[in-house]
């Protein structure tokens, strides 16, 4: 008789879905996707839901594949020691091997008021939340967006192309991922659409009111929503199961993605912290980091060494509404160069890459394992010889199974 294994998936993103699809290459393996949510969200169109414009769900049955269980729950602890997940519910569901795919979330603001009076927008219900707030303000009212990353720049473009009234608090420069051309490139779009941008040191803020917003150069907004946009977390679902996290509670891995204290535990996507060298998060490393996770589990079931992870990135692509956007190419490393695709084909190539992203995750539920291939930063080596004093970099290390 041939003898099951039984794979459970926490966490239905990006990476948690490319993950449950690639291991369904095997019949002999069961595959568990738990998932808070019983629809796939596309984060990449938060600020979509926000402004309006779309819903940003995709039914799972038109992402996962037929062979992948669906459980709708919420995962409270994980017991290594007795390889099971405990469910909010009260249910347990037993595994041979975990992949930990959490995500990530809104951070908890620490500035004064954040908590109360401002709206983060980094998960589903979060922008769904939003919406009827704003829909509930007057077209004229003053709107606050803190944070100019994607999140903050997109969200600011797609309600001032609605005509809202939009100020852009940067809190330091704004894209800071962005080489200076492609920079001058956004603030020129957003002054197109209207939006007020703060930049510089004294644009900290440093206090949120039901009604304002104060910056550290003394300045005070009136605002009568604000929108948190700065900074992410992931869940402390590792910390509370006694798993070994960095800083920021990612789950540490090795080169092979596989937890430092479990073999049969492996991370992917933003809850992964390999090496102590998390990649950026967003969807760009979890749909890489995702089918990797899944062949490490793979590897190990058929008794061969995993491969160490290989993940190259291409840029950042950001939209600017409806009729612009920009792609900020990259080297493989994520460093931006002066390369860059703005105006209406920077909007054609955000939306490409948004439906071209869920179609990665469809033609994986339909043809498990076909990309054999990632991209390579052959510069991630040289960070980790210089983290662990020129030691080589190699695979997992011998740990009790």
């Amino acid at each position: 008789m041939t003898e099951h294994t039984d794979v459970v998936v926490i966490g239905g993103g990006y990476s948690g879905v490319m993950a449950a699809n690639r291991l369904t290459q095997r019949d002999d393996v069961t595959v568990t996707l738990i998932n808070p949510r019983p629809t796939f969200v596309e984060r990449l169109r938060l600020h979509q839901v926000v402004g309006g414009s779309h819903e940003a769900v995709v039914d799972y049955r038109e992402v996962l594949g037929e062979r992948v269980r669906l459980v709708v729950g919420t995962v409270t602890r994980i017991d290594a020691a007795g390889r099971g997940v405990t469910l909010a519910s009260g249910g347990r569901v037993g595994y041979d091997y975990l992949i930990y795919a959490v995500g990530s979330g809104s951070t908890d603001a620490s500035v004064p008021g954040a908590a109360e009076f401002a709206y983060p927008i980094a998960t589903f219900e979060e922008a769904q939340r939003l919406r009827p707030v704003l829909d509930a303000a007057p077209a004229s009212a003053a709107v606050t967006v803190v944070g100019a990353g994607p999140a903050g720049i997109e969200t600011a473009a797609e309600l001032a192309e609605t005509g809202r009234t939009v100020t852009l608090v940067c809190g330091g420069v704004l894209g800071p991922y962005l080489h200076p051309r492609g920079r001058r490139s956004v603030a020129g779009r957003l002054a197109e659409l209207g939006v007020t941008v703060l930049e510089g040191p004294d644009t900290k803020v440093t206090a949120v009111t039901r009604d304002a917003v104060r910056l550290s150069g003394g300045r005070e907004l009136p605002s009568r929503v604000t929108i948190w946009t700065t900074g992410f977390s992931v869940p402390d679902l590792a910390v509370r199961s006694g798993l070994s996290t960095d800083a920021l509670g990612r789950l540490l891995t090795d080169e092979t993605l596989t937890s430092v204290d479990d073999v049969r535990i492996v991370a992917a996507g933003d809850s992964a912290a390999p090496s102590d060298l998390p990649y950026r998060m967003g969807c760009q490393s979890a749909i890489q980091l995702g089918p990797q996770a899944a062949e490490t589990v793979l590897s190990r079931i058929a008794g061969k060494e995993p491969a160490t992870v290989s993940v190259g990135f291409a840029g950042q692509c950001i939209s600017l509404g409806r009729r612009a956007g920009i792609f900020q190419f990259a080297h493989r490393n994520d460093t931006a160069i002066r390369l860059y695709l703005g105006g209406r084909p920077g909007a054609k190539l955000k939306e490409f890459v948004c439906k071209h992203t869920v179609k990665q995750l469809a033609d994986e539920a339909r043809k498990p394992g076909a990309r054999a291939w990632w991209i390579k930063d052959d510069k991630r080596r040289h960070l980790l010889e210089a983290k662990r004093g020129e030691a080589p970099a190699t695979a997992t290390a011998e740990r009790a199974a």
